[in-house]
């Protein structure tokens, strides 16, 4: 497989199936804003190479699962509308998201107020990932009435709740602080 084909040159790309479409196309923001996020989860991971704790491995697999998913998220929203996708999102996919959630919330502090991004490097950076995650909802929300798969919306909007909940199991487990919004500054 070649790295550079020459063919985006001008200011187009193609979409699943080969449809020519300009870079600047609402499905090319909405697969690359999901790539974005993907780095960023990538970048997050990065920084736990070295921690150690006790289910690390179960997490970086989950995390790595995640990162699988966003893929087949990708390819949903660069399929023209009425394409088969050839992987296909599926509604387990988003209650794997609400299991995990719910697993990991019930090792946290119940939230009292707003939190500040913040914390370990590994947090910090899955709270960045998760408003990525937020901004390719938005974008692919632009596009719902053009995707063949609804789930891609639910899946977003999960996974930046799953996101949010990593950061804080991340702190938790690795000694990072939770900052408290203080609305009084």
């Amino acid at each position: 497989m070649r790295i550079y084909t020459r063919s985006g040159d001008k200011g187009e790309t193609s979409l699943i199936y080969g449809q020519r479409v300009p870079k600047n196309d609402i499905r090319v923001e909405a697969y690359g804003t999901c790539d974005e996020a993907n780095s960023t989860i990538g970048l997050a991971l990065s920084h736990l190479r070295k921690e150690e704790w006790t289910d690390k491995e179960a997490f970086m697999e989950t995390m790595q699962k995640i990162q699988t998913i966003l893929f087949h998220v990708g390819a949903e929203l660069a399929t023209p509308q009425g394409k088969e996708v050839h992987w296909k999102l599926k509604k387990e996919h988003v209650e794997e998201l609400e299991r995990q959630i719910d697993v990991w919330d019930k090792e946290l502090d119940p939230l009292k107020n707003f939190i500040l991004p913040s914390g370990h490097q590994a947090s910090a950076t899955f709270h960045l990932s998760r408003t990525v995650v937020r901004r390719a909802e938005r974008v692919a929300v632009t596009l719902e009435s053009e995707l063949d798969n609804q789930l891609v919306v639910s899946y977003l909007n999960r996974l930046s709740d799953f996101l949010f909940v990593a950061a804080r199991y991340i702190n938790k487990k690795l000694g990072g602080t939770e900052t408290p919004l203080n609305p009084d500054v």
